[in-house]
């Protein structure tokens, strides 16, 4: 089997296969946030495009989130903060979410036969069950607003060294390999190696230092959200 990154949602028809899995990645912080949501045990999560959306949905009685630019949108109860779903209101809940990168991945990516979300937090659940599926994979890296960001790629680069480390993918498009080249640079020290990243940059102007540190711990929260029709549910 084979394992490609693709690097933004724009470019995602270039890679689109029929029988792929594509894993949706927005490292800071829509995925890490969905990931920590169902640790959590939201119920469902109804991810949306737009902000008008989940107003819609926020308005027939479902808890919404909405983020824009790395801040909650006025409104809102959540954003894309983890830390925002570590508590018993989200628990059993069916919520909407829109955020600036990720959930335009997975709008991006809808044709795809299967869709799961990646994050440092799930890592290596992930990846065990993506061997075990044994069909090709595609890594969507959400990035920032359709152009390439720093920690997407580099985790996209943690899941081709686990895979292909097995024997069972390989990997034949550059982008991939400049993923796993990426990730063997960063990987003893995440933190310090993404500190002059653009979005950090931005997130720390926002003073969310702990998320960024939580979002780059791995295997804390051993789930793995997939999409079912509308809806994201724990697999």
């Amino acid at each position: 089997m084979n394992i490609e990154v693709c690097h933004t949602p724009q470019a995602y028809s270039l890679f689109h296969k029929e029988e792929a899995i594509v894993v949706v990645i927005d490292i800071f912080r829509a995925t890490s946030a969905i990931v920590t949501a169902f640790y959590n045990g939201v119920s469902k999560m109804i991810p949306v495009a737009t902000v008008n959306e989940a107003k819609e949905y926020q308005n027939n009685g479902y808890l919404a989130a909405a983020e824009r630019d790395g801040e909650v949108i006025e409104g809102f109860e959540l954003g894309n903060s983890p830390f925002g779903y570590m508590n018993n209101k989200v628990k059993g809940k069916i919520i909407a979410i829109s955020t600036t990168n990720g959930t335009q991945a997975i709008e991006a990516s809808r044709k795809a036969s299967k869709i799961v979300i990646g994050s440092f937090l799930n890592l290596d659940v992930l990846c065990e069950y993506l061997m075990v599926q044994k069909k090709d994979v595609i890594l969507l890296c959400a990035g920032w607003k359709n152009k390439f960001n720093l920690e997407d790629t580099v985790f996209a680069g943690a899941v081709v060294e686990k895979l292909t480390s097995q024997g069972i993918y390989q990997i034949d498009c550059d982008s991939a390999i400049a993923a796993k080249h990426l990730y063997n640079l960063a990987k003893n020290n995440l933190f310090n190696f993404l500190a002059d990243s653009s979005h950090r940059q931005r997130l720390a102007k926002l003073d969310l230092e702990r998320d960024i540190k939580y979002c780059l711990t791995p295997n804390q929260c051993p789930v793995i959200p997939v999409m079912e029709g509308k809806y994201l549910v724990k697999l």
